[in-house]
């Protein structure tokens, strides 16, 4: 098929789309990686041994935060003896180190020692089937000199921060792990093949934004992700020349690559036909994917190039001795910088050339070309085009601080992990972004300006458009009150800090946003003042700054400006540099002269890295344990304490006494806000602190006292005084039934009596977990559900007799019996392996057990459920309502659906199983209806019927299949774990939550407007948000199930809390339905049964 870009295409990808969809699939596959693969081990590569300390550092820190899982190996590689390679040399570099790596980790579990330097064959094969995220992150960051300390891809990108205020701040690292962990689909799990592995590479400084998760690839070869871009910004950028035919569609198109361009001008996009039918060409994204054959030849490529890197270390070498200073300085008469005079091997270039064949006679001509051609050219590359893939590349600060207040701003949490203080005491622009800092009253901030992991004392004015990174600017003890000390930094400026090796004070850094520390002297510019300004303002010359005879090129990365002092002495002297301070310029002039100096470039190689570590874990700490305490102290613990505790404990030497000091808060915080602080929280907040401080034991003792508070809290929200009737008060009776008509089932005449009844079963489309308590207690819950027969019946029933005799017979549907005579032994708590624990918490509840119903007269309870065990339908809740129902019009009680829902809530408290009132309603409303809950003391619920139209309802029937999965769940073991997340207020679970209530409204909607297709794609985005809560409520048999109907359906989930049980499958169209019903019934894939089904209407 020809290759072509549509109008469509030029419609980029929603950002804030995206990243929710690739952060949901990074969180899922850290936690469940059985069932979501992740990757086998994520490789950066370092410019230096320090900085991939450093990054070592960072990617602890990913695994602890949840960003990584356990069990993926990382690894940082720095290129060898700290000198240059190129990048496609340093791709050869890392595969080696990482092989050699996992031979190291063999070698150390089976207590061995090898002198091998290379790895063997068997870890080749090893390697070859392992997938690998490789990130070149090795650069000196010139561009961007205030995150050369801590490495380009981990500069703060606080998109969706707001979505876990509790959390770290996002990364720009983060970010591309989760837009990586969805390319990790497109590696098919081939365990059968020999070569099964594969590997992404990506750049450290570009954010592709596009859903990665649709990726294809061929097979057996490498692929690079392109994206249609205009002439003028492709002219500064690589250019892939792809061939007319290839596969293609409204999204992507995949064709063989024919050439690669490098900054190519119009004539040679003409000469190669490069152009597009839409007058655009491909611009190459950095992304590449070798899978199959192509992977297992570049690492065995890799695995033998101990050699061919150290001969290009040692040409480097000896080109960089033979060139002439007068050749360099033609070379810096025409502008062209000294690291271009020898190229190393580029990935881009030399590397990717090997599997495009026009480029091989050129590639034969480079360093190492022949050995490139002769291991790599026998497979092919494709471009994979994402015609709406978003490129956002950081490669200057301007482009940094654009992406937050213009491409992302939408989705930027400005105010994140930091202590900022009242607006009557400080100025600070609502635009301004303040990350991981401590800002002091008396500061201003400007608009547009980004803080980072900073304390900001008094008198610090910050302009606009800045940014400032690592700065910790203490008080000025030693100024007096008449003179106090102030700075500022002016608009559009960057200032940091950094620890040195071999120095106490951290030095003081500075210059504009769109100073280039690479341009030379001529031409470029310092605090954003061309130099021969700055010379001439400071009265100092460019000796001062270029010191050496040797120095080749003279440019703001080699000037020796920042002087090692003092701090306030920094400060002072950064303001005339700046040129904010012209009254002493003598004096400070020679206060700078004599000054030790430091330049970029030496800064580069003296950071002490571990020093920094230390202060920035610190400082979170300090952070967090703010946060903490003044949430125990004011607060009305709406904060993620385990969260925040976790970055606490980070600080060894004093983190585990921070949380033991928090714990004496404990004892009080239910006294001091009795009236609002619901106790389960209170105790959640305890138990979260005793495992903070190490103590297990107690936080399990606590956790008990959490789930007997939750019980107590439904209960007081359904009736008033549930406590003390439960424990024996005849009030209770009045409760559950009408104490004017008792005599008619316990008089001193005796009436055989029988009740039966029979209920539906419920499916849910959206909003379940926004029923349960203590959500459904504390906050509105809204839950989209309609009530249907199986197989052309009520599965869920119960009859219910009053005859002679004494004491209580039951009996269920598999043949357990249980004859109790002393009514006294039906009491609290039931073991969990009760069969009959359901209707004995009924007869609780609905005070039956009374003596005076039962002293004369036996009851016999049959109940059945003909469905399968674990099916999600509500089962256990419906057969609850079932028993209640019959045991209140048996006693002529209030059987009426509102009371009987309730009586449910409590029972289920009562049993240890949880559950809120959504499952009840589905069965004791018929129809399709909408309810919402209303939080307080009653729990008030609003059941809504929705009159569904004869067409609606011939449509769903048609379109909608009910399938038994055949996989056994318990619900009450999603709920655990679920309840214990909303406790602990983690912000994800409550965002998700919200969600959930949010699409029942929506859907609500869509179902009356007869919108089907709408409540399909409502139906998937509440099935990821179900896997958000609990990535175990789906298995790989549901997600093959999933993958298998996607074909034919707009929407599926699972019914229920998930992990098995029934799913809802709903088809496009009733062909669709049709064919897959009938694609299921034959396939051997699945054994799986459809169930015939219609939505109960009868009252």
């Amino acid at each position: 098929m020809e290759r072509k870009y549509n109008h469509r295409s030029r419609v980029k990808a929603d950002l804030a789309a995206i990243l929710r969809k690739s952060w949901y699939h990074l969180r899922l596959s850290v936690r469940h990686p059985a069932r979501v693969p992740t990757w086998d081990a994520i490789v950066l590569t370092a410019a230096s041994p320090e900085q991939a300390q450093l990054y070592e550092w960072q990617l602890k820190r990913a695994k602890r935060m949840g960003r990584i899982a356990d069990s993926t190996v990382t690894l940082a590689v720095p290129d060898p003896h700290g000198q240059r390679i190129g990048s496609g040399a340093a791709t050869l570099h890392a595969i080696l180190e990482l092989a050699k790596h996992y031979q190291q980790l063999s070698l150390e579990s089976q207590c061995r020692n090898s002198q091998r330097k290379e790895p063997s064959p068997s870890f080749i094969d090893l390697i070859a089937k392992k997938h690998i995220l490789l990130l070149h992150a090795g650069g000196d960051s010139k561009r961007v000199p205030w995150a050369n300390p801590m490495g380009k891809v981990f500069l703060p990108l606080p998109y969706l921060a707001a979505d876990d205020q509790d959390g770290p701040v996002p990364l720009l690292f983060d970010h591309i792990l989760a837009i990586a962990s969805c390319a990790r689909q497109a590696f098919e799990n081939e365990e059968s093949k020999i070569f099964a592995g594969g590997m992404l590479t990506m750049t450290g400084d570009v954010l592709p934004c596009f859903d990665a998760s649709t990726m294809v690839m061929p097979k057996d070869a490498s692929c690079i992700v392109t994206v249609p871009i205009t002439l003028d910004v492709a002219s500064n950028h690589g250019v892939i020349v792809a061939a007319k035919s290839g596969i293609s569609n409204d999204t992507y198109s995949i064709n063989l690559v024919e050439n690669l361009l490098q900054k190519p001008c119009l004539d040679e996009l003409v000469r190669h036909q490069a152009i597009l039918d839409d007058g655009r060409t491909l611009l190459d994204t950095g992304i590449i994917a070798v899978r199959g054959q192509a992977w297992l030849n570049l690492v065995k490529l890799a695995c033998s190039s101990q050699s061919m890197i150290s001969e290009l270390l040692e040409k480097k070498k000896e080109a960089s001795d033979h060139l002439s200073v007068a050749l360099l300085n033609s070379f810096l008469y025409f502008h062209v910088p000294v690291s271009n005079t020898w190229k190393c091997m580029s990935l881009y270039e030399d590397l990717v050339a090997a599997w495009v064949p026009a480029k091989h006679e050129w590639l034969r001509s480079r360093p190492l070309g022949d050995e490139l051609v002769n291991s790599l050219g026998e497979q092919e590359m494709f471009s994979y085009c994402a015609c709406d893939l978003l490129f956002l590349h950081f490669g200057t600060s301007s482009e940094v601080l654009d992406h937050m207040s213009e491409t992302g701003a939408g989705l930027v949490g400005r105010r994140h992990l930091c202590s900022i203080p009242a607006t009557n005491v400080s100025d600070i622009a609502a635009s301004a972004i303040i990350l991981s800092s401590k800002i002091e009253p008396g500061v201003s901030i400007g608009e547009d300006s980004l803080i980072y992991d900073s304390f900001i004392s008094g008198g610090i004015q910050i302009g606009s458009q800045s940014i400032v990174v690592g700065v910790n600017v203490p008080a000025a003890s030693d100024m007096t009150e008449k003179v106090p000390f102030r700075f500022m930094l002016p608009d559009r400026h960057c200032f940091w800090e950094v620890p040195l090796v071999e120095h106490t004070e951290r030095v003081i850094v500075y210059c504009g946003i769109h100073d280039n520390p690479k341009i030379p002297l001529s031409n470029g510019t310092f605090c954003g003042k061309p130099w021969r300004k700055v010379l001439d303002d400071l009265g100092i010359q460019d000796t001062d700054l270029w010191i050496s005879e040797n120095t080749l090129e003279k440019c703001l990365w080699n000037a020796k400006i920042f002087p090692i002092l003092p701090y306030f002495e920094m400060l002072t002297l950064a303001s005339w540099l700046m040129g904010l301070d012209n009254q002493r310029n003598e004096t400070l002039r020679s206060s700078w002269k004599r000054s030790q100096r430091i330049s970029l470039e030496e800064l580069h190689k003296s950071i002490n890295f571990p020093h920094m570590c230390l202060g920035s874990s610190n400082h979170q700490a300090d952070l967090a344990s703010g946060i903490v305490d003044a949430c125990l102290n004011f607060g009305l613990l709406g904060r993620n304490l385990s969260q925040l505790c976790q970055e606490i404990l980070q600080k060894e030497s004093t983190g585990i006494e921070v949380c033991k000091g928090f714990l004496s808060h404990c004892p009080n915080l239910q006294a001091q806000n009795s009236a609002i602080l619901p106790k389960s929280r209170a105790y959640q907040v305890h138990a979260d602190l005793l495992r903070a401080c190490g103590n297990e034991e107690m936080a399990l003792e606590t956790e008990q006292k959490v789930w007997a508070s939750i019980a107590d809290e439904t209960a007081s929200a359904v009736r008033y005084g549930f406590k003390e009737n439960l424990a024996g008060s005849s009030s209770w009776f009045s409760i559950a039934s009408n104490p004017g008509n008792t005599s008619g089932c316990c008089g001193e005449s005796f009436h055989h009596r029988t009740v039966k009844i029979e209920l539906p079963v419920r499916v849910d489309f959206v909003g379940g977990w926004s029923d349960t308590p203590p959500w459904s207690l504390e906050r509105a819950g809204c839950v989209l559900n309609m009530a249907i027969t199986l197989e052309n019946s009520l599965p869920i029933g119960t009859v219910i007799e009053i005859e002679k005799g004494t004491g209580i017979f039951i009996s269920d549907d598999v043949g357990n019996q249980l004859s109790i005579e002393e009514l006294s032994s039906i009491a609290l708590p039931f073991e969990i392996s009760d069969p009959f624990r359901l209707v004995k918490s009924a007869l609780l509840v609905t005070s039956v057990i009374h003596e005076k119903i039962l002293q004369s007269v036996a009851l016999r309870i049959r109940t059945w459920a003909n469905v399968p065990r674990g099916s999600g339908l509500g089962t256990s809740s419906i057969l609850a309502a079932a028993v209640v129902k019959g045991l209140l019009r048996i006693t002529d009680g209030d059987e009426s659906n509102e009371n009987v829902t309730r009586l449910v809530l409590v029972l289920e408290q009562l049993m240890g199983t949880g559950g809120g009132w959504q499952d009840q309603i589905g069965g004791l409303y018929a129809g399709i209806k909408f309810t919402a809950s209303f939080p307080g003391i009653p729990l008030r619920l609003q059941v809504i019927p929705l009159l569904a139209s004869p067409q609606l309802i011939k449509e769903l029937q048609q379109r909608l299949l009910v399938v038994f999965t055949g996989q056994v769940r318990l619900a009450h073991q999603v709920l655990h774990k679920v309840v214990t997340r909303y406790l602990q207020r983690d912000n994800l679970l409550v965002s998700s939550i919200k969600r959930l209530t949010e699409l029942a409204k929506i859907a609500r909607e869509a179902l009356m407007s007869c919108d089907i297709d709408a409540l399909g794609d409502i139906m998937l985005e509440a099935w990821r948000l179900h896997q958000e809560l609990d990535p175990f409520c789906s298995n790989e048999f549901v997600d093959k199930l999933f993958a298998f109907c996607d074909h034919y359906c707009c929407g599926y989930k699972l019914v229920g809390a998930g992990g098995g049980g029934f799913a809802l499958l709903l088809a496009k169209s009733a062909e669709s339905a049709e064919e897959l019903r009938h694609s299921l019934v034959n396939t051997s894939d699945f054994d799986v049964k459809i169930y015939d089904w219609k939505i109960f209407l009868e009252n």
